[in-house]
Parts: C-alpha cells; sequence; structure tokens
C-alpha cells in the first residue's frame, strides 16, 4: 500500500543507497525499448536527487510517481526532487499516458473503445 493507504503496483524503481534497479516482471510484455527508456529514467532521477524513485499504477490505472528518501540523508533535496517529478510528468507525458492506457487494457481488462469515447 502507498502511503496514503491506496492500493498501488509497482511497476520499476530505482534506488540509489543499493544503487539498484528493479523491473516488475507482471510488465514484461512492454516493449525492450520502453522499458529500456524506464530504465534510464529512474536511474538518471536517483543520480540526480538521491533516494529511490519509482513508477507504480494506482487502482484505476493512474501513473504515479513516488520519490522519498531516508532520514539520516542530508543530500537528498526534497524540493529538486519535487521539481524533478513535475519535469518528469511534463517531459515524458506521452509515456506516462501510454502505461497508464496499457495497465488499464491489459491489467484491468477495461474495453478500449470505452476509453476512445472520452
Amino acid at each position: 500500500m502507498s502511503e496514503t493507504g491506496e492500493e498501488k503496483i509497482v511497476l520499476c524503481a530505482a534506488n540509489s543507497y543499493e544503487m539498484k534497479y528493479y523491473f516488475n516482471e507482471q510488465f514484461n510484455q512492454i516493449p525492450d525499448s520502453i522499458k529500456d527508456e524506464l530504465h534510464i529514467l529512474c536511474v538518471l532521477f536517483t543520480e540526480e536527487v538521491g533516494g529511490v524513485f519509482s513508477i507504480a499504477f494506482d487502482k484505476e490505472g493512474n501513473v504515479l510517481l513516488e520519490t522519498n528518501a531516508d532520514d539520516d540523508d542530508f543530500y537528498y533535496d526534497e524540493i529538486s526532487s519535487g521539481l524533478m517529478v513535475a519535469e518528469v510528468r511534463r517531459k515524458r507525458a506521452e509515456l506516462l499516458e501510454s502505461l497508464s492506457l496499457y495497465y488499464r487494457v491489459f491489467i484491468l481488462h477495461e474495453d478500449i473503445s470505452d476509453m476512445l469515447e472520452d
């Protein structure tokens, strides 16, 4: 569960403390080029601001961009991380919309024709 108490499914995450990247095997059908883009995005984010960065889905299929840090991480900059999340949302809007659509169609099994009418 997320900090707000809602269920979420993590797509991918990078951890600057352990120098690791995680990709959820449940989403292996995503094209390799998108997987590579997500990997680069997550790793560059944590290299820039530190901490842990994750991309997840809420129960409706909305994309969540989350960042946090250990309490004793004095190098982590919350303001920079918030600005960077906003920049990712702006610059990668098409990617995030596509991920949401993918989740809604292939995981939630929503009818794509209903989405196109919205």
